[in-house]
């Protein structure tokens, strides 16, 4: 499925502190049609979003090490990026979806790619199936 328009792909930011996921999160999301940056932690995601207005997704991790976790993140991104859809990914079973900002999407690691795409098709066209009970809407 390819998530472009028919000039250029579109562009998502992943964010993730572990080389070996953000790697194969990346490998993901080029073989659906998108262009991809990545960042270890928050303080480079923000440079990142500065630096490239065309950045539409950000794809997040909760963890991670630096100034602000991925909550804090997908909160700062809604707020100065509004139009960036988010998608937010973690690990932790504890996570409380109220904790995210709206328009945002969890997903439980690891997420497959069926999974990964039914959210990418969700959040960029507003087609395809909701994730299920990891939505949020606006």
């Amino acid at each position: 499925m390819a998530l472009h328009t028919d000039r250029e792909p579109m562009t998502a930011l992943i964010v993730e502190d572990e080389a070996l996921i953000r790697l194969e999160l990346a490998d993901q999301l080029r073989d659906m049609g998108l262009a991809v940056l990545v960042a270890a932690d928050a303080d480079e995601a923000i440079a990142l979003m500065g630096a490239h207005p065309e950045i539409r997704l950000l794809l997040t991790d909760i963890r991670m090490p630096g100034s602000m976790d991925g909550v804090r993140l997908a909160h700062y991104v809604r707020h100065r990026w509004t139009p960036v859809e988010i998608i937010v990914v973690s690990g932790r079973l504890d996570t409380q979806l109220s904790e995210l900002p709206l328009r945002s999407v969890f997903l439980p690691k690891p997420c497959g790619h069926k999974m990964l795409t039914d959210a990418l098709s969700h959040v960029l066209h507003g087609d395809g199936p909701r994730p299920g009970s990891y939505g949020l809407s606006a």
